[in-house]
Order: C-alpha cells, then sequence, then structure tokens
C-alpha cells in the first residue's frame, strides 16, 4: 500500500500568522488593529458564571463584550507568554491584571482561536481560576 503524505504545514503557518498578528496587536494596545483581525462571523465563547458569560456571535457582539469585561475589570495585558499553533487551532496563553474597587488579581489566561480566511473566527476563553474572573465581572 502506497502511504500518500500530506503537508499540513500550510494551515499551520496560516494559523500561526494570523494569531501572531492578533497577539502583536494586542501587545501594542492597537484597538484598530486588534479589530481588523476578527472575522465579521466571529464567535467569542466567554466561560463562567458572571453576566457576560455565554457564546457572543459577530464582531460587533465580541467586540462589545470584550469592551464591557475592560470597563467592568480595568484588564491591562501583562504579558503574552506563548503563541501555539496546530493544524486545527492556535493558542495565546497571557497574563492579565484585572483591578476593581481596590483590589487587583493577576491572571493566567489560555485563548483558543479557529481562523477562517486568514481571520479569527473563534475564540473559547479559559481562566486558570475562574472564581476570580467571575467575581470581577459581577454587576
Amino acid at each position: 500500500m502506497d502511504r500518500v503524505l500530506v503537508d499540513d504545514t500550510a494551515p499551520i503557518a496560516a494559523i500561526r500568522a494570523a494569531v501572531t498578528r492578533y497577539a502583536a496587536a494586542w501587545q501594542a494596545g492597537d484597538r484598530a488593529a486588534i479589530a481588523a483581525c476578527y472575522h465579521d462571523e466571529f464567535v467569542l465563547h466567554y466561560a463562567g458564571h458572571n453576566p457576560l458569560a455565554g457564546t457572543h456571535h459577530g464582531k460587533a457582539a465580541a467586540l462589545a463584550t470584550l469592551a464591557e469585561v475592560a470597563r467592568r475589570s480595568n484588564r491591562k495585558l501583562l504579558a503574552i507568554d506563548d503563541v501555539m499553533a496546530g493544524p486545527r487551532r492556535g493558542a495565546i496563553l497571557a497574563r492579565e491584571s484585572f483591578s476593581r474597587d481596590g483590589r487587583t488579581a493577576e491572571l493566567e489566561r489560555l485563548l483558543v482561536y479557529a481562523v477562517r480566511e486568514g481571520l479569527l473566527s473563534e475564540c473559547w476563553v479559559y481562566d486558570r481560576d475562574q472564581a476570580v474572573v467571575d467575581a470581577f465581572l459581577a454587576d
């Protein structure tokens, strides 16, 4: 039986490029460049037990949710520890600080992305300590 070799480096390179472009925009604090990384049909899956948890469909809905997260948490990117890519998904391991009402927390977060047409099309946000995130995002 002949083996067919499949070159899966092209999808990995495309996913890595999209996620790296987003990471660079995030590190630069360039909101326009961040928004330009999202597909119009972007879907954001925000975990937890807080008013912002759930699935947000569409670029506008996702951006509005992320803006509300920023408003409630005064979130600040501390570092991007790693950018990863595979044949189906890319990911960013990041550290952020949240502060609100005299409280501050440093959070480790994993953001997993699907990529379509060179743009981020879907994101799942996983927090190492979801209860802390929920407390910051509560009303």
